[in-house]
């Protein structure tokens, strides 16, 4: 027996009406899965860098960084000289050369990226005068910018415009244009320079004037690498379940906007992840300068995993100094702001290792760097002639503060030490008497030896036998005999080490 199979007619309307149902369900799920893309964009490069405030005291080693987290740095503050508005100055203290001789900071830098760091400069600050409101001449102006960058070879620019500086429209307008000679000198010449916009922001985002500086950046054609944040300084109340991050975020995500906006206005429209790798985050580590407001470690890793996941394009904090608990005689806790602890119980923690949890620690154009250089096994002799400082003597007494050179590196004395050779191998930097400094570098030359008020000690006689620990003078000069001797002068180099010691004033 066989079965007929029915059959079903369908009709036009039929016909249409699934068409449509089936384009509506591709329109839906196109737009859903356009969605999802959009919301899935991978996030831009985030890379962490700390200030470090130069002429604090005590003086932080930034040249021998911990680790990864403290290998890049961002040297804070050039100012105005208080006596030549159009000269740059470290704080107001410290002209570039002074700075050189005073807090060896051109060898520090070079000791830095010999280990594989690098340094960004920072204009500006809330303390001293900015150069582009104290130097009106365009031209002086420039010149200005330009000799740091010349001198210090920066990764990058931070341009921290705050306070007095900030309200400031021809000041502004000022910095912008010197800023964009300098940025297209650095392009001529193959180094292109990124340039941070760093300022104040509330929990809103940036102030009018903040909005006004962005605009005369881009508007004079600057290429700014985006805007930092100063996310700190709320006037809030922080505890556990009001941390600081919270407002941090909030703060972040309202500059993102105006990120966009602006330059969107400059007809450079931006994705939402481009923004956000505009942005920049500075946090106040430890008790700020409201006292009930605190950034803890765990707002630390908040922070850090925020960045990661949002594309922030850059993570810093004010200071790597304030890196520490506070130790006696000061308390643990405090709520007056100190500039060489955080002023809250870190438990062995490090801010700087929190925040750059997931980040890049290098700049975008040094990425690539390379550790540090293998040590010569068997460097040649050091030379007296090049010899910034003494050559380090092996019967030497040297007391806090001196400097010597040993095998091509200047070395400062961290307290009283003898017959410690700079170099040896320690547990920690903090086991040796000795801070590295740096290298000798090309061009230095002797530095003035150490005095004493004449007749001190007798003048050296050539026909006198010294034996060990008579002190004698060469004019001011002072020495002491390390053994017997007789007609060999203080001071001249002698095959087999001389018989004298420089006598420095501290003994």
């Amino acid at each position: 027996m066989s079965r007929r199979t029915s059959r079903t007619r369908l009709s036009l309307v039929r016909v249409l009406a699934l068409v449509l149902a089936v384009a509506g369900m591709g329109w839906v799920g196109a737009r859903a899965v356009g969605g999802l893309v959009a919301q899935a964009a991978v996030p831009g490069r985030s890379v962490f860098d700390a200030y470090v405030d130069v002429t604090a005291t005590p003086s932080f080693a930034f040249e021998t960084p911990e680790g990864p987290a403290q290998s890049s740095v961002v040297l804070s503050f050039v100012v105005a000289d208080p006596g030549a508005p159009c000269t740059p100055s470290w704080g107001g203290y410290y002209t570039l050369d002074e700075a050189g001789s005073t807090l060896e900071l051109d060898r520090r830098i070079a000791q830095l990226r010999s280990t594989g760091g690098e340094v960004s400069v920072s204009f500006g600050g809330q303390a001293g005068t900015s150069l582009a409101s104290a130097c009106t001449d365009a031209g002086r102006l420039h010149a200005a910018y330009q000799a740091v960058v010349d001198r210090y070879r920066p990764a990058s620019l931070d341009l921290d415009v705050e306070g007095a500086a900030l309200s400031d429209a021809a000041g502004v307008a000022r910095r912008a244009a010197a800023v964009k000679a300098v940025q297209d000198a650095a392009s001529s010449a193959g180094a292109p320079l990124p340039v941070w916009l760093t300022l104040p922001v509330g929990r809103d985002g940036l102030t009018s004037e903040g909005v006004h500086a962005v605009r005369a950046m881009l508007s004079a054609g600057v290429d700014l690498a985006g805007v930092n944040g100063m996310t700190m300084d709320f006037g809030v109340a922080t505890s556990a379940s009001a941390p600081l991050s919270d407002t941090v975020r909030t703060a972040a995500t309202a500059l993102q906007r105006q990120v966009a906006t602006a330059w969107d206005a400059a007809g450079r429209r931006l994705s939402a992840a481009q923004a956000w790798n505009r942005v920049g985050v500075t946090v106040m580590i430890g008790q700020s300068d409201v006292p009930t407001e605190r950034f803890t470690i765990a707002d630390a890793n908040t922070v850090a995993m925020f960045a990661s996941t949002q594309g922030v394009g850059r993570v810093s904090m004010w200071s790597l100094n304030r890196d520490v608990t506070c130790a006696p005689p000061l308390p643990t806790v405090l709520t007056v702001v100190q500039t060489s602890c955080s002023g809250v119980d870190q438990r062995g923690q490090s801010f700087a290792r929190a925040l750059s949890a997931g980040l890049d620690t290098l700049p975008a154009s040094d990425a690539t760097a390379t550790a540090a250089p293998t040590p010569d096994p068997s460097p040649s002799p050091d030379d007296p002639a090049t010899s910034p400082y003494p050559i380090w003597d092996p019967y030497g007494t040297y007391p806090g503060g001196a400097k010597v050179v040993w095998h091509h590196k200047v070395y400062q004395a961290r307290y009283w030490t003898s017959g410690v050779a700079p170099d040896t191998p320690t547990a920690t930097a903090w086991d040796s008497p000795w801070t590295l400094l740096g290298p000798v570098m090309p061009g230095d030359t002797p530095a003035p030896l150490p005095t004493l008020p004449t007749g001190t000690y007798p003048q050296w006689d050539p026909a006198t036998a010294y034996v060990a620990g008579d002190r004698v003078q060469v004019g001011d000069v002072p020495y002491q005999a390390k053994w017997w001797s007789k007609g060999q002068k203080p001071g001249v180099p002698v095959k087999g080490g001389s018989p004298w010691l420089l006598v420095y004033p501290q003994q």
